[in-house]
């Protein structure tokens, strides 16, 4: 792994980049050798700070997790990152569009947990018997780390990517709905870019859930009883733009919505 210090020093460059709303230049150009360890390590010590900051862990973001997300990004395996409580809107909010660098827009499910989730070998079905509801969610995407010729080590030590989430529409309990054919129509400014199913992700969305679950075992973690899972896009990253309205259809699960400002 990299040196202690380097990890260190580069979760201080994303840290400044967060605050500034720039960008760095790709760490794999600059640290061939790195890997995903190494990236996951400097997400968390950026988690970290954010705690002891102040800020509020409430829960996490998959990526990567469908194939037109792989094939968007060039990146073959899923990733994972934090959501703090100052990254959470409610449906229809106004956004500043500025906070954020490279701003695109993902359709998925949220998964709320009811208990706590925890692997090495938690299966698509504990991770239903977990959730408590699932809901309609929009992830805002902001990239601290240069996009071209990124790797999946540049974007995990970016926090995966997560800039922000707007949540709303109908909770439903993940038994009361088959999930794999929840889909959505994504519009910006009236006019529809994108839609999807949600089978895309793994088959089965929870499956991206217990995936999670059993990724931060590895990592001595687990999912919390509250917390928020966003379990990957079904559909592709659209770009958005200041004065951009955004919403996403999910029919008999309801309508979300923001505006960026």
């Amino acid at each position: 792994m990299l040196p202690a210090d380097t990890i260190t020093a580069i979760a201080d460059e994303l840290a400044a980049a967060e605050r500034d709303r720039t960008m760095i230049p790709l760490l794999t150009a600059r640290y061939p050798d790195m890997t995903v360890e190494d990236s996951y390590a400097v997400q968390n010590e950026w988690r970290r700070r954010g705690i002891e900051s102040g800020r509020r862990l409430v829960g996490r973001k998959i990526g990567l997790t469908s194939k037109v997300m792989q094939a968007a990004t060039g990146i073959t395996e899923p990733d994972y990152g934090a959501i703090f409580d100052d990254m959470v809107f409610d449906n229809g909010s106004v956004i500043e569009h500025g906070r954020y660098s490279n701003v695109r827009i993902e359709v998925e499910l949220a998964f709320v947990l009811g208990t706590p989730l925890e692997g090495p070998n938690a299966t698509v079905f504990d991770a239903m018997r977990a959730t408590e509801y699932v809901v309609p969610a929009l992830e805002i995407l902001s990239s601290r780390i240069e996009m071209a010729g990124r790797t999946i080590v540049d974007t995990i030590s970016d926090n995966a990517a997560m800039g922000g989430m707007v949540y709303g529409g109908n909770p439903t309990a993940p038994g009361d709905i088959d999930l794999r054919w929840v889909s959505a129509l994504l519009y910006r400014n009236e006019t529809i870019e994108e839609s999807g199913v949600a089978a895309a992700v793994l088959n089965h969305p929870a499956t991206g859930v217990a995936w999670l679950a059993n990724k931060l075992a590895q990592h001595g973690d687990r999912l919390e009883a509250g917390e928020i899972v966003l379990a990957g896009s079904f559909t592709r990253p659209m770009w958005v733009h200041q004065g951009d309205t955004v919403l996403a259809d999910y029919g008999p699960m309801g309508t979300i919505s923001c505006r960026f400002v």
